[in-house]
Parts: C-alpha cells; structure tokens; sequence
C-alpha cells in the first residue's frame, strides 16, 4: 500500500535560496533561487505555485518589494509581483486565487492569482503587520502586528467586488499581548492560538465574541508556533533554541512553563519556523544559525539534523499529498541520487515536481531553442518587409515617372 509523502521548503533572508527536503529522510530535492524572503513569508499557491515575498535592498534607493511566484518545475520564478511597500507575512486562499500580504505599515494587501493585480490595501495595525493565516475553513483572515493586537476579517466582505472603495472594518480587533504577535494558529473550530515576544501563549475563542480561554508563560520570548491535527498538544520555538511542547486541553486557565516540556537538544539559535510532518509522527523545527532539525513525536528525540551552512531561516512550508509506492517515477537529485515518488501527489504540481532533471533540462533547452527560433523568424520577417518597402517605393517612383512621360505625349499631339 502506497504511503503518504510530504516535502517541506525552508527559506532564508540571507543567502535567496528557498529548499525543497523530503520530509521523511531529509533529502535535498530542489532549489529554487533568487528570493530573499522574511518570516512568514512561504505560501503555497493552489497546486501551481510556491509564493515567496522578496524584499530588496538597495544602497542609494529604499526597499523594494514583490512577491515571486515559482512553478514546481521551474528553479526560477515565473512571476514577479511589485507591492506598494515591503512585505513579510503570506497567506493565499486554498484554490489559489488570492494572495493576502501583510505591509510594515500596518496595511494587509490582497492580489489577484496569478496577475498580481493588487484588489485592495486597508488598514488592520499601528505596526508592522507579522503573521497572517487564514482559518480552516478559509472564511476568516486573521493577523497579528508588532502592536500587539490581533484582527478577524471575514473573507466575504474583503473580496466582495461591489464593496471595494467602502472601508473595512473588523470583525474583532483586540491588544492580544504586550509585545509583537509572532504566530497564529488555527484548528477546526474557533479556537485561535497566538504567541508573543512577550514570553506567553494565549488561546482564544471567538464563538461569541472574544474570550480568553488559556493563557501558558515561558521562559524566553517566543517566535513559532503549531497545533498538531488533532489539536491536542501545540508547540513554540523559543529564542533560547528550545523547542517546547504542551497540552492544549486542560482546565487550568494560567499555565506555567514549568508544565510544559522542553525537547532536547537544543539549537544554537533562537527557534524561527516549526511546522508538523508526516501525518503528525513528526516535527520540522529551524533556527537562525540555519540548522533543520526532525523529529520523532512519540519519543520526543532528534532523528535527523541537517546543517547546509546557511544562516537565519525565516520560514518552514509543508507540501502534503506526495505519495510513494510501487509504479513511480524517480525524481533526480543530483549526482547518485533520487526519491521514489508516485502521482496523483499534488495534482499539477506533484506530477511537475517528479520530473527527472534531465527532463527539464530538456525542456528548458527545447524552450531556448524556441526563443531563438522565434527571434530568427521576426528578424527575417523584418528584413523581408524593409525589402518590400523598397520594392514598392521603386514601383511608385517608376509608376509616376511613366505618368509623366504620357502627359508630355499628350501634350505634345495636341500642339500638333
């Protein structure tokens, strides 16, 4: 029996080289390059596309800011799409159609998939906004700015077309903590969980309202956080490099780090990205000294760590769906190496990310070949179309030169 597949993608502001790893042995499968993106800043774009925002700096000149958008198959981006100011956190809707961004300003920004087209900006915080999610069911948008406060906006009213120069107003707004939001997270119900530099854990409900349900103190200040699917335990990446597990459900409305265990070994680094794999048997965590580390859920231990030398890794994306198993295509990874994988995966995208390099290769020379084709082509019909203008300028002079000649003959007969 075939079994599920997943891969995760790790991307990093320093060295504009987003990773794709084989989620169960670590294996490098892909590099797709150019894009130095910030935390929170992966998304996965329907079945077509990885998003990554990209923040350009430039010595004479302020940021520059877009988000790029990669095929599967492709180690370049596609689309390059200008924002108005720089963004960090993403977030795109399930079928692939819009992308929420959230601004240094304050501002949340949604584009058209995959146009670019900007809908609409409006504004949701006093600070820089640093986290945005949608909830599960994709109705709400929820994000989190270095003010504090924590925004609810129904998906309805942001992409309704006939309301876009009206102001936006939130379903709820509210100071969640006393330092910068870092992450929210989400389960099925309405249950919302949120982590702070303020060293704390809050889980919110919004069924009626908003109310306070638990609230969990650490240590250190705290950067990541995630829910596994059946939202009993939740885990946080904390500045001291450890990576801390919880109950999620208990009756204690304050709970106190000492009730919360800490997994060993520790990064060397403060905690940046953490996301569950492999039907929840296990945990990705990364830090800003650039180390992966995986591991096991039930014995609490790392099986795998992954160092390639780069520094500060800003964000973690899970891709599910890739399966395994007996008819399958090998995907290469380089000298001597490859990953069994079988389709349906990701739909589109899992049949274009197991493609053989070689493929591509081909693919991408076949298109080059194309190109060149292409620019010979225009650059004789160019010059066949000067030849005409020539041509017919030749044939208009001799045309008005024999006119001439027959009214001189005519004159002359009549004088006869």
């Amino acid at each position: 029996m075939a079994s599920s597949r997943e891969i995760f993608l790790a991307s990093s502001v320093d060295n504009s080289i987003i990773t794709a790893y084989d989620a169960s042995s670590g294996v490098i499968l892909a590099h797709f390059t150019g894009s130095r993106t910030p935390r929170k800043g992966l998304a996965l774009v329907g079945n077509t596309y990885i998003a990554a925002a990209h923040i350009s700096y430039s010595p004479s000149a302020s940021a520059a800011a877009s988000v790029y958008l990669y095929n599967w198959w492709s180690s370049t981006a596609s689309h390059h799409l200008p924002l108005p100011e720089p963004v960090a956190p993403i977030t795109a809707t399930p079928d692939g159609l819009y992308l929420f961004c959230g601004g240094v300003s304050g501002y949340l920004h949604a584009l058209s998939l995959p146009s670019g087209h900007l809908v609409r900006s409006f504004p949701a915080h006093s600070k820089p906004v640093s986290c945005c999610i949608l909830n599960s069911d994709a109705s709400l948008l929820i994000s989190g700015g270095d003010d504090g406060v924590l925004c609810v906006f129904p998906l309805i009213q942001l992409l309704d077309a006939n309301a876009y120069d009206l102001p936006i107003n939130a379903l709820y707004s509210f100071s969640a903590h006393t330092s910068s939001v870092t992450a929210v997270a989400n389960g099925c119900g309405s249950v919302i969980v949120s982590s702070s530099l303020d060293c704390t854990c809050k889980f919110w409900s919004l069924s009626h309202g908003v109310t306070l349900i638990r609230k969990v103190s650490f240590p250190c200040m705290l950067w990541c956080l995630v829910l596994d699917s059946t939202e009993s335990h939740f885990y946080v990446g904390g500045s001291d490099g450890r990576l801390y597990v919880g109950i999620t459900k208990v009756e204690r409305r304050h709970i106190n780090y000492s009730q919360v265990l800490a997994l060993t070994p520790d990064h060397n680094g403060a905690v940046t990205a953490v996301a569950m794999l492999n039907e929840d048997k296990n945990i990705v965590s990364a830090s800003e000294d650039g180390n992966v580390q995986l591991w096991e859920v039930e014995s609490g231990r790392v099986i795998r760590s992954i160092t390639n030398g780069r520094e500060n890794i800003s964000d973690i994306l899970v891709a599910k769906g890739i399966r395994d198993g007996g008819s399958c295509r090998r995907m290469a990874l380089g000298a001597g190496g490859g990953v069994e994988l079988r389709g349906p995966s990701l739909g589109y995208c899992g049949k274009e990310i197991s493609r053989p390099v070689r493929e591509l290769s081909e693919m991408e020379e076949s298109l080059n070949v194309v190109v060149k084709d292409r620019s010979r082509a225009i650059d004789i019909l160019e010059g066949t179309v000067a030849t005409y203008q020539r041509l017919l300028g030749l044939l208009i002079k001799e045309a008005k030169g024999e006119g001439t000649g027959d009214n001189t003959n005519n004159q002359d007969k009549g004088e006869e």
